[in-house]
């Protein structure tokens, strides 16, 4: 566990919350600190606020995303939407503003650890077989190994992208409201703006190529939500 913050009262404070939970943690109190620490420790899961000297935490998360695949957690004192959306664009999973109860941010850490990564997905399905890969026109998903592939090429898609895309594709027939994906990838008990999905899923069309009105790989159902599409 990291947490990026260079407020060091509300770093400290945060780790310890994190410590008493179970959780190894370590802190960074700028940017390029923040980057180097998740290249020397790989942490599950990244605590980042967006204020950071040296860099902010969006160029910050644009780097690691060249990297890992760890969850990000954004915590910003902006409330402009946009800065936000902007912080989602570049591979953060979820975001908390400030002011904030360090209670509910250390509940979102352990819902997303609950959400199963790649290796352990893997895993199983190879103790309980194979499961089918998922062919929707030139896309193919693999839960099995937890790959996406478009046209023969892999694609490199966020945790989160990669969830919503495995929800989605596991039931192709069913319309997923925002608040059914929520449940389903980041808990029954997560607060926020449902329209979080959203921005989720406008990055996922665009890894994949998808025109949002047309839906070829993933249709939205109005009224309703999301539901995968024929390809």
């Amino acid at each position: 566990m990291l947490v990026v913050e260079d407020e060091r009262t509300l770093a400290g404070m945060i780790a310890a919350y994190l410590s008493r939970a179970g959780y190894a943690t370590t802190i960074a109190y700028t940017g390029p600190d923040g980057v180097q620490a998740v290249r020397d420790q790989a942490p599950d899961v990244v605590i980042l606020d967006l204020g950071l000297p040296g860099l902010d935490g969006i160029e910050v998360c644009r780097q690691i995303r060249t990297f890992t695949d760890c969850y990000v957690i954004v915590v910003t004192a902006r409330r402009d939407e946009i800065d936000t959306l902007i912080g989602l664009s570049v591979g953060a999973d979820d975001y908390v503003t400030k002011p904030f109860s360090v209670r509910e941010l250390v509940a979102r850490v352990q819902t997303v650890l609950r959400r199963p990564r790649g290796a352990a997905t893997a895993g199983a399905a190879d103790r309980q077989g194979q499961q089918p890969v998922r062919v929707f026109g030139q896309l193919r998903v693999d839960p099995t190994a937890q790959r996406v592939h478009l046209a023969g090429d892999e694609v490199a898609l966020t945790p989160t992208q990669r969830d919503l895309l495995m929800t989605l594709s596991k039931r192709p027939t069913m319309a997923f409201s925002r608040r059914r994906l929520i449940d389903d990838i980041w808990g029954n008990d997560w607060v926020g703006d449902e329209h979080l999905v959203d921005v989720h899923i406008a990055h996922l069309r665009r890894k994949l190529g998808d025109d949002p009105d047309t839906g070829r790989y993933v249709t939205t159902v109005r009224g309703i939500g999301y539901r995968m599409g024929q390809g």
